[in-house]
């Protein structure tokens, strides 16, 4: 019988579904031995589990479906873009929404239906608009004025009639990150309903020969746990759509809230389930609609994070250990900023545990610093962990996100391997870069 986690039921939440801890004392995800991966594919190393990953697609699809029959769950790629995770996000019947011509071209390669895709972005360029068009994507949703006007003449020239939906800002604060909000009038994205441009967009986009407009959509930010933030926004869209109504007679078929929903990373922080998020929209939609006598529209939602977090676990070797009596201990991993950055860019907070020792009781609080050359390379202040010591097995939890599409090949690091697991068998769905994938780029000179 496997040994029970002491930090469990603590990291329960925060870990993956398959998590345990086998006879040797080691985490085991998916049914593997963390340390024999590790050992395996070297680190840092990021683990996914493959049962956590369909359990979330299913939580989220069927938190919708049951109370709106005519919805669709879109995953939000940037969150983590791959050819493995795609083919299993097609396999549990989602969506897709895809953010640059890269993610678009993965998601193609991946076999991914072009008709359950959606492209997002505030600068779309031509190119990107024309390979949208050309492979059949199922709707485009368009972010400003310029590009409204640049999609009507490229799906002109390609006699293309492109669905849209126009993105919006409602003008609703969710009192998150500042770098991760995304819906108030100060932001890069969306047309404001404030400002009157949102109206602009609607007139000319039911003016423009080759466009259909088939709704509208918003995305008031990241990590999301205020969730009477989508309530207001849902409002404020509907009101919208209602005006629009009124004053050029036209009624939205689809509508989007966007995504952003939050996950938990820490024990002090849980988030609200899928189907807080799930009835607060839907309840707030039949509710708006009902007020301003609008027909229900279709319902797209976006989550990136909350289908992927949980999921990956990310494993580093610990190596140095520095002690600044009084102050605080320092140890060091072979990774940091360049496989994880949103410690540094948001103040992100991790939990974590030694995969080696996963039974042993955490007695000793430390700092875990990246090794790369910036004092602000830190991935977790003030944790505790079990005598952590050099060539220990250090696990992340919750590290599924947004972790590996930032990553960089800063101070000339490689990006790490990425498995998948699943009833302990470990499949390697990308490989570690070498060097000579960082020179293969270079042009020499003279």
């Amino acid at each position: 019988m496997a040994q029970e986690l002491a930090t469990l039921p603590r990291l329960r939440t925060i870990l993956p579904l398959t998590a345990d801890v086998n006879a040797a004392g080691h985490l085991t995800i998916g049914g593997c031995d963390a340390v024999e991966l590790a050992r395996e594919f070297g680190t840092p190393l990021y683990v996914f589990d493959e049962q956590t990953l369909r359990h979330q697609c299913r939580a989220l699809r069927d938190a919708f479906g049951r109370r709106y029959r005519q919805s669709m769950v879109a995953y939000a790629s940037k969150a983590y873009t791959g050819l493995a995770l795609l083919r299993l996000v097609a396999e549990e019947g989602l969506g897709l929404d895809v953010v640059s011509g890269g993610e678009l071209a993965i998601a193609l390669a991946a076999g991914f239906p072009p008709e359950r895709i959606h492209l997002h972005g505030n600068n779309k360029s031509a190119s990107e608009l024309r390979e949208a068009l050309q492979a059949g994507i199922g709707r485009i949703i368009v972010d400003n004025l310029d590009e409204l006007a640049m999609l009507a003449e490229i799906a002109g020239r390609l006699n293309r009639r492109a669905d849209v939906l126009l993105r919006l800002s409602p003008g609703v604060d969710p009192h998150t990150h500042d770098k991760i909000t995304t819906g108030i009038l100060d932001s890069k994205f969306g047309m404001s309903i404030q400002t009157g441009d949102a109206e602009t967009a609607v007139e000319r986009a039911l003016a423009a020969p080759h466009l259909n407009l088939r709704g509208y959509h918003c995305h008031i930010g990241s990590q999301v746990f205020e969730t009477e933030a989508y309530a207001q926004a849902v409002d404020v869209m509907i009101a919208f759509a209602a005006h629009m109504r009124e004053r050029h007679g036209y009624t939205p078929e689809e509508f989007s809230p966007g995504g952003g929903f939050a996950v938990q990373y820490v024990v002090d922080q849980p988030a609200p389930d899928p189907d807080v998020y799930a009835g607060l929209v839907v309840d707030t939609l039949h509710a708006a609609c009902e007020r301003h006598g609008l027909p229900l529209p279709r319902l797209f939602v976006e989550p990136g994070r909350s289908i992927v977090a949980r999921a990956g676990v990310a494993l580093y070797t610990i190596g140095t250990r520095k002690v600044i009596p009084g102050v605080r201990t320092y140890i060091s991993v072979d990774g940091g900023m360049a496989d994880n950055i949103r410690p540094a860019m948001y103040g992100a907070r991790y939990e974590a545990l030694i995969a080696n020792r996963a039974a042993a009781t955490p007695d000793e609080t430390v700092t875990v610093a990246g090794k790369y050359c910036e004092s602000g390379d830190i991935l977790i202040r003030d944790v505790a962990l079990a005598a952590p010591r050099r060539g220990d097995i250090l696990a992340v939890p919750a590290s599924g996100a947004y972790c590996i599409p930032m990553a960089s090949n800063y101070n000339a690091a490689l990006k790490p391997a990425i498995v998948f697991v699943r009833e302990g068998v470990a499949r390697l769905v990308r490989r570690r870069e070498t060097y000579a994938d960082l020179i293969r780029t270079e042009l020499e000179l003279g």
